[in-house]
């Protein structure tokens, strides 16, 4: 479910509305040791994406 995940944040990485939106969903579907990876490949994936650092509230909720 993590690399499902992962392609989806990617392919809507355009949007950062629908970006939030998905990541909140993944979060419910996730384990908690899912969270930690996706939490650590989140911060590298929007290290050159400025309009989705918004996004890493949600995993600090």
């Amino acid at each position: 479910m993590l690399e499902y995940t992962k392609t989806v944040l990617q392919k809507v990485s355009f949007d950062a509305k629908l970006f939030g939106k998905e990541l909140k969903k993944a979060l419910e579907r996730l384990l908690p040791y899912e969270i930690v990876e996706l939490r650590h490949w989140l911060q590298l994936f929007i290290i050159d994406k400025p309009q989705l650092q918004q996004s890493l509230a949600y995993l600090k909720a």
